[in-house]
């Protein structure tokens, strides 16, 4: 179907304006609580929404059974990364991309052979954040310094990262089966030009900070993935968006108050033990 120009801007600002969004918040408040709001539902949600406007709510429920295996991939992305981005500038940039989309890659077409359920597909994800978080544990937390403010240059790269993968990815999924549409849902579409942008202004060490942090948010994608898969077509695009935004926030709050008990509690052992 042709997809009105109405559509097409939305998705243009909506995208540009997230990205934009991350990146002061990296540099406002910290790449901690940036790398976890890389994994709150942006980037996904714009996606299924789109494909279930532009294509049906009931292939957005399909795509997104398919997601919830697909974050998976979005995590080998992220490790790909760190693994070949040592460099700062856009040496940097350009090797981790390329480390990034391999992993990406490969761990996609795995996945896109798997008929998966919210079960499996759920499971799948949470063993590969468990071993992600493992693998990350020794990555050190560094801050972003501010550097002035936003320039031309940057602005213009994040608004064509941003915007070019959203139309890339509801592009796509106009000619491809429900599986690849999902997986490609899940890719990190407000994470990777927020990598992008933070390495070449401040350079790889932040970004790994980033990374790090990002397979602990991913529990609120989880949510949102499975909530619009049970309620796109038994309650509409608009509802069953709002329904995966309200559960998403609360595991995300959840997991922060979690964690801030666990770090106090860790900080009284010391003293409880002398």
């Amino acid at each position: 179907m042709d997809v009105p120009l109405s559509w097409q801007l939305a998705k243009l600002v909506v995208s540009i304006g997230v990205v934009l969004g991350l990146s002061m918040i990296a540099e406002r408040v910290s790449t901690r609580v940036a790398g976890l709001l890389s994994g709150y539902p942006l980037g996904t949600a714009i996606a299924l929404f789109f494909i279930g406007l532009e294509i049906s709510p009931a292939f957005a429920t399909q795509s997104a059974v398919h997601t919830l295996a697909g974050f998976s991939a979005t995590l080998a992305l992220g490790g790909g990364y760190l693994l070949c981005a040592r460099r700062d500038g856009l040496p940097g940039v350009l090797a981790g991309s390329a480390g990034g989309f391999v992993a990406w890659l490969g761990v996609s077409l795995l996945l896109t052979q798997v008929e998966f359920t919210r079960l499996t597909g759920t499971l799948t994800t949470l063993a590969a954040i468990a071993l992600f978080i493992r693998l990350y544990r020794r990555v050190p937390d560094t801050a972003a310094g501010p550097r002035g403010g936003f320039s031309w240059a940057a602005l213009g790269l994040r608004a064509a990262l941003a915007a070019g993968i959203i139309f890339l990815i509801t592009g796509l999924a106009h000619v491809m089966p429900a599986a690849w549409a999902g997986v490609m849902a899940a890719f990190p579409v407000t994470m990777y030009p927020f990598l992008v942008i933070l390495h070449l202004t401040h350079g790889a060490a932040p970004v790994a900070t980033v990374i790090k942090h990002y397979p602990a948010g991913l529990g609120s994608l989880l949510c949102y993935a499975l909530c619009v898969s049970l309620t796109y077509e038994r309650f509409g695009l608009l509802a069953g968006t709002l329904a995966g935004f309200v559960v998403a926030t609360a595991w995300l709050l959840t997991w922060t108050r979690l964690q801030a008990w666990f770090a106090a509690r860790q900080t009284r052992s010391p003293s409880t033990g002398t």
